[in-house]
């Protein structure tokens, strides 16, 4: 629903003509998609395969793919057979399977803090406790995982460790040592949101936690959707053996098997060698758009505003000077012309109040540099004019 609001917004005219610049839908730019390069593979296998792909098919997936992402995954570290390669229908369903398989009503789920907020969603839903942790620049601090462990005993830890939703950053490698000894000391399973390690910034970010795991209390959750097409639906797990029965068989309950024509698709894509050659060209494009957005961020911003500057992924998490909240905000933003996402969306506990999700990857460098110069010139007005609260329920809740 969000990506469907935020296209809506984006193309109705504001007032003086000016059009909505959206910092507020976190997803691929539709105009770098591959499609016609898809469209002939695609053709292709329905030509050489459809009888078979168009039948009912085995749970795990489309061996071929499953083959080809264990040898993809040894990219970043990270050493899966294919048997234990789970496909499913995005990371959305991975989450919906994991709930389904490992939690009861009333359990507690350790999550980070700030955290994607679909993950959150889908633990609720299955009447979970979340129970936060904190994260810094370095990762969830482990001192206080280690204590919500204590505590709370909770069935899973939920983390995005690169490319993090919403700030970008990326946990340092011994943090997430550390994180794995707590976890195997509790024996805790870890819930794995891996964001693909060929799209970064700047230094490699040092790999999975996966491929750190030695003592499988790591499940490991892949998409397509970021470095491919998000109306793919096509994603992957990797669990330790015991939870990744139980996972199929949950899958096998909820759909039976996610689409062979596309799986097949897919992997023929990759296979020739098209997902690499399209990675590297959006790769470099978004990392252009990044750095438009950090030095209109340096060069606008007053100096008591901050931000994250992101290691991978989409988007950079804002903090606004003492005084202001993202959420009561935004109905002048938009006026001016400007969107963006509250933080508090991001937070277990409605905190973050004073922070705002800016993503970069779908929006031009020339609408980067406008955006920026309007907020800039919103949020010094903003200090001497406070927001009014009570807009917030009008206008902010379809970004959330």
């Amino acid at each position: 629903m969000e990506a469907d609001t935020e296209r809506a917004r984006a193309m109705a005219p504001r007032a003086g003509g000016e059009s909505l610049i959206s910092f507020a839908g976190g997803m691929p730019d539709s105009g770098l998609f591959p499609i016609d390069a898809f469209r002939r593979v695609l053709n292709e296998v329905v030509r050489d395969e459809g009888a078979a792909l168009l039948q009912y098919y085995p749970v795990g997936g489309y061996p071929p793919l499953r083959r080809y992402l264990a040898t993809y995954l040894l990219r970043f570290g990270l050493e899966a057979r294919a048997e234990d390669i789970l496909i499913v229908n995005g990371s959305q369903q991975g989450f919906d399977l994991i709930a389904r398989t490992l939690l009861d009503p009333g359990d507690a789920v350790a999550i980070e803090q700030p955290t994607y907020p679909r993950a959150m969603q889908v633990f609720r839903s299955f009447g979970a406790q979340l129970v936060p942790v904190d994260r810094d620049e370095a990762g969830p601090r482990v001192d206080l995982f280690e204590r919500v462990l204590e505590r709370h005993a909770p069935k899973m830890f939920y983390c995005q460790p690169s490319a993090h939703n919403p700030s970008g950053l990326t946990m340092r490698r011994d943090v997430g040592v550390r994180l794995l000894a707590v976890a195997a000391r509790h024996q805790v399973p870890i819930v794995e949101d891996g964001f693909d390690g060929s799209l970064y910034y700047g230094q490699r970010p040092p790999g999975p936690l996966k491929a750190l795991d030695r003592d499988g209390v790591v499940i490991y959750i892949g998409t397509f959707s970021k470095i491919l097409f998000p109306g793919l639906r096509l994603g992957w797990l990797v669990a330790p053996a015991p939870i990744a029965e139980r996972l199929q068989a949950a899958k096998q309950l909820a759909d039976l098997h996610t689409s062979a024509l596309i799986q097949a698709a897919v992997h023929r894509f990759c296979e020739r060698k098209l997902l690499d050659r399209h990675v590297a060209r959006v790769a470099a494009e978004y990392g252009r758009r990044r750095m438009v957005l950090l030095s209109a961020l340096k060069r606008r911003m007053p100096e008591d505003v901050s931000w994250t500057e992101p290691h991978g992924g989409f988007s950079l998490l804002l903090t606004l000077p003492s005084g202001l909240e993202a959420a009561a905000l935004l109905p002048r933003a938009i006026e001016r012309g400007v969107a963006y996402t509250p933080g508090s969306a991001f937070w277990v506990d409605g905190a973050g109040e004073r922070t705002l999700r800016l993503s970069f990857s779908s929006v031009t460098s020339a609408q980067i540099e406008e955006g920026i110069k309007r907020l800039a010139e919103l949020i010094r007005n903003a200090r001497r004019q406070p927001a009014r609260r009570d807009a917030l329920e009008r206008v902010a809740a379809p970004l959330v």
